[in-house]
């Protein structure tokens, strides 16, 4: 390789400050959630949301004509989203990890699995699990990129 690290889990992480997208996309992004709110009633054989159709024409002109209008209200839902992100993500992974990894490594231990063969055995000269069949020559793993 030249230098450059390859687009691993590991190096995917941002290299700076969270940036904000531009005021044209978040006035169309929200032309669209609103014009979905206002056909929505059709689907069940209502009438449109009037007020939703007149926002969501408001957004999308004002992303087309003046986008830099619309420079307050992004700065806002970024600074929410900032907030969401520093909220619920520790929320969320900890909920994972009390509702999957714990639950799973409380059943193994109660049925005495031990996958990564972690009990001392007095006995045992040497913790060394030998390969049967043996694995490559170690010559092979010079070059392995």
């Amino acid at each position: 390789m030249s230098g450059r690290t390859s687009p691993t889990l590991e190096t995917q992480g941002h290299s700076g400050p969270v940036q904000m997208g531009s005021e044209r996309s978040f006035g169309l992004v929200f032309a669209a959630v609103f014009a979905i709110i206002a056909l929505w009633p059709l689907k069940s054989g209502g009438d449109p949301r009037l007020w939703a159709v007149g926002v969501a024409s408001a957004f999308l002109v004002v992303a087309v004509v003046a986008p830099k209008a619309l420079k307050p209200l992004n700065l806002v839902w970024f600074k929410f989203g900032l907030l969401l992100h520093k909220v619920m993500t520790p929320l969320i992974m900890g909920l994972l990890f009390f509702v999957t990894v714990t639950p799973i490594g409380l059943l193994m231990r109660a049925t005495g699995k031990d996958p990564m063969r972690l009990k001392r055995d007095p006995a045992a000269t040497s913790y060394w699990i030998t390969r049967d069949p043996p694995g490559p020559a170690p010559a092979s793993m010079k070059n392995q990129f």
